[in-house]
């Protein structure tokens, strides 16, 4: 199945006419310059550079790349917080045809010597906070802030050549380089445009997601750029949420854990903390609960959700219409082909990555010869062509009748439930025989301090849930958490618990 007019036909005639897919990341950064020259591009809330004042400083940093001897497919690490020099670095490695390798902040020194190892990194480029952190690097080291007195022009570079490599490992995996190519990047950044209403040159997003997150780097920038918006970010999460206020931003891209933290400040400083301005929220990365649609609504937010993987560029489906179907991760994004193969939902197009870095045997179990990206995920699709994720593959739990039970389709009916912040479904042993278990998060919020009621009113739940399973799939023990679960850097729910 093929959709390309769902999400054109979102924007006014006018302003898709102006879009065009630009298939590497040379050829985006000379676009945006030319297209949005004197529009502001990049703020850190202080400081605001325009598109002519960003591009000239990437193609300085380029020239600073290119003078240092890196051939093209060399790879350039990044440590840095979520700057504006982080952006720039991140373009200008790409657009000189360089690998570039955005590193989780987070990493300890070990790691980020162990991840210039494993890569091969030539360069690394780091922020003030991280001397010491690259101090045992065995590569060149310079500061992310460093720029030559020249310019250097970007490169020829095939639509299919690597542009970066990403971590990812899902909720349970070791974490792996996904490496995508300039096409991957260039049509997720293009999905993202994709939204009701204007566009084009005019929108603020705050940045609240790490630039070392796919999710972060394509819709909550690359997509920005595109559409000739301007990027703020006050170095991190916590920081950029605090200027809100100041940043007013109109739109954002954010997971759900981050909507929840907005939702419980806006309860205590109200509506005007988020600037006033905001529009609508991109959701994704984890399960977005329809409560937390429900209550953006009330504020006269659109919170909008969908689905993807790192391996796929991050944006395959997308929802708008989740008023009318809360549960669905939408349809699929346009120029992409998607079948359904014994459950699991399998699709290729420009979006997919080259593969595992390193990994061929990993590469060859996710990607086919003829490009089809099997995605471990079990999904559905309706009449109308939205789509449903049923479960993980890796996580089906075999039940002693030989059936297989997905425990996300067993969590789904709990996520209904306005007092459920998050769950998950697992098996146990008991007496030597398997049982199907449940630990829920619930949202204190809504009950008052006796945690017996808070006990009770979820055994209660998980009676109701039962009544409407099969025997075979009902709970056989339910656990009521008073401490948070423990969280994936995308604060997805970790099924390793």
């Amino acid at each position: 199945m093929i959709n390309n007019e769902y999400f054109p036909s979102m924007l006014p005639a006018d302003e898709l006419a102006q879009l065009k897919y630009i298939p590497t990341l040379s050829e985006f950064v000379t676009w945006i310059e030319q297209k949005w020259a004197d529009l502001p591009c990049l703020s850190d809330t202080v400081n605001t550079y325009n598109y002519k004042q960003v591009c000239d400083t990437v193609a300085r940093k380029r020239a600073l790349l290119c003078d240092l001897g890196l051939q093209k497919g060399d790879k350039v690490a990044i440590l840095d917080n979520t700057t504006v020099e982080a952006v720039e670095m991140f373009l200008a490695a790409t657009s000189a045809g360089f690998v570039a390798i955005n590193l989780p902040s987070q990493l300890p020194p070990q790691a980020v010597v162990g991840c210039c190892m494993k890569f091969g990194v030539k360069v690394i480029a780091y922020g003030k906070d991280f001397a010491e952190a690259v101090a045992g690097v065995p590569c060149k080291a310079i500061a992310i802030t460093d720029c030559a007195d020249h310019t250097a022009p970007v490169a020829t570079v095939d639509k299919n050549d690597p542009a970066a490599i990403f971590f990812t490992g899902g909720t349970t995996g070791a974490p792996k380089g996904a490496v995508l190519p300039h096409r991957a990047l260039m049509r997720g950044a293009l999905n993202g445009v994709y939204a009701p209403g204007s566009q084009l040159g005019h929108h603020r997003y705050a940045c609240v997601l790490p630039l070392s997150h796919v999710f972060g780097l394509i819709r909550s920038t690359l997509s920005v750029l595109f559409e000739g918006g301007v990027w703020f970010s006050a170095g991190n999460t916590k920081e950029t949420i605090t200027k809100f206020p100041v940043i007013k931003p109109t739109c954002l891209v954010a997971v759900p854990g981050i909507c929840e933290i907005l939702l419980g400040l806006v309860k205590m400083y109200g509506k005007p903390f988020l600037g006033g301005q905001l529009g609508f929220i991109i959701s994704g990365a984890a399960n977005v609960p329809p409560k937390l649609i429900k209550e953006f609504d009330e504020l006269g937010i659109q919170l909008f959700e969908g689905y993807g993987m790192t391996e796929g560029a991050n944006l395959t489906t997308g929802n708008i219409d989740v008023l009318t179907h809360p549960t669905s991760v939408g349809k699929l994004y346009p120029e992409q082909e998607a079948k359904v193969v014994d459950g699991e939902l399998w699709f290729r197009g420009d979006n997919v990555f080259l593969g595992y870095y390193g990994d061929p045997e990993k590469t060859a179990e996710t990607l086919t010869e003829d490009g089809w990206l099997k995605t471990g995920d079990l999904v559905r699709f309706d009449e109308d062509g939205y789509m449903y994720i049923v479960g993980r593959i890796k996580n089906l739990i075999i039940l002693s009748n030989g059936e297989n039970v997905s425990p996300e389709s067993i969590e789904e009916p709990f996520y209904q439930d306005l007092k459920v912040r998050d769950c998950l479904v697992r098996e146990e042993e008991v007496d030597g025989r398997g049982i199907i278990a449940i630990e829920i998060l619930p949202r204190m919020e809504e009950f008052g301090d006796d945690w017996n009621e808070v006990e009770a009113y979820f055994k209660n739940l998980v009676g109701k849930v039962n009544a409407t399973l099969p025997t075979t799939h009902q709970v056989s023990k339910v656990t009521v958490r008073r401490e948070d679960f423990k969280r994936t850097g995308a604060m997805k729910v970790s099924r390793n618990q």
